[in-house]
């Protein structure tokens, strides 16, 4: 098995990705808007890329967080709520706030299951501050540590409630880049001491969580020279000592503009750095193939972390629709509180 997570080139495979796939094994496997199409299409392709790489719990992931970050959109499924939801409700009845994100978690859930797919790009766990880039803004559960943490678990609660496993992000902590790594490489100032309040989140949820997934920032105090990603002090010094993570790391999408090099050379850093496996999403027959072709098979101890995350996962229970309805109920509190709203 190779330590890289691919996408897809649309909404089936092509003969070319199935035979690829078929060699080549990668962990797992992201999709995108460009593969959903509609419930009966999206279950088709999860089902093929079971068959194609003979493993029932193969990883297939999605990115849908909720508010602007959702692959999976109306009308053929519904919306969900940003984060930024979650922390106004926190602000006036924190327990609710957290009933809400395990509703929401669980509605997630049971919907992605249906679909096939068992890991969600989710929570972000980034602590927001005024100067954090517009990129995370709204995604973030609010600026306080305890707060993000908290909805944060809740969150993964109600997934792995409804079948799906959760991926925490963008560790060690995103809220301080001020550019998109989609864009730019964005260097962080901070000090250790001051950067705790962006590792609390994750060290309070290191247990907890399956997947986690690093930034591509990087955190001059820690290392100069090299992002989180590609970094093996911020990976092994910080993810897996200060923070305590253990579980399977995977790198942010190493097509993003903060990383630069070849694709090869990139998803090479990434494990070099000590990163279980290698986000590449956008299904570039010739970069996928160049990558194989770089990167050795997965590390025994990279494939029990796999194996550990993945044995998590439970059987969905529960009802999608009742469970949007809580959530929804719950967070018309905030909106009920709000300065001048109606009585």
């Amino acid at each position: 098995m190779k330590p890289v997570i691919f996408g897809l080139s649309g909404p089936e495979l092509t003969p070319d990705e199935s035979a690829f796939f078929r060699q080549a094994q990668p962990v797992g496997f992201v999709l995108f808007k460009r593969n959903c199409v509609d419930a009966r299409q999206l279950r088709s392709l999860t089902d093929s890329l079971r068959e194609v790489t003979g493993r029932a719990d193969v990883p297939i992931m999605i990115d849908q967080e909720g508010g602007r970050v959702a692959r999976m959109v109306p009308p053929e499924w519904p919306a969900f709520p940003s984060g930024e939801a979650f922390d106004r409700l926190y602000e006036i009845a924190p327990m609710s706030a957290i009933q809400a994100a395990r509703a929401n978690g669980l509605a997630l859930g049971l919907m992605l299951s249906e679909a096939g797919i068992n890991v969600n790009l989710a929570p972000l766990l980034d602590v927001r501050r005024p100067e954090t880039t517009a990129a995370i803004g709204d995604r973030s559960y609010g600026s306080d540590p305890m707060r993000v943490a908290a909805l944060g678990r809740a969150l993964l609660e109600g997934m792995a409630e409804g079948g799906v496993l959760g991926v925490v992000k963008h560790m060690p902590g995103h809220g301080r880049a001020t550019m998109d790594t989609h864009l730019h490489l964005p260097a962080v100032t901070a000090t250790p001491e001051e950067l705790e309040a962006d590792l609390a989140p994750f060290r309070t949820l290191a247990a907890a969580a399956p997947f986690g997934m690093t930034s591509h920032v990087l955190y001059q105090c820690w290392d100069a020279d090299r992002p989180a990603t590609l970094s093996p002090t911020v990976v092994g010094e910080v993810i897996r000592g200060r923070i305590g993570f253990d579980g399977f790391l995977m790198s942010d999408d190493i097509d993003m503009k903060a990383l630069s090099g070849t694709p090869a050379d990139k998803a090479a850093g990434t494990i070099a750095a000590g990163c279980d496996a290698v986000l590449d999403c956008w299904a570039r027959m010739e970069e996928m193939i160049s990558i194989v072709e770089r990167l050795d098979d997965m590390s025994e101890t990279s494939a029990a972390r796999l194996a550990r995350a993945m044995a998590a996962r439970r059987a969905p229970a529960g009802d999608a629709a009742e469970a949007a309805v809580r959530r929804d109920t719950l967070l018309a509190l905030a909106e009920v509180e709000k300065p001048g709203a109606a009585a």
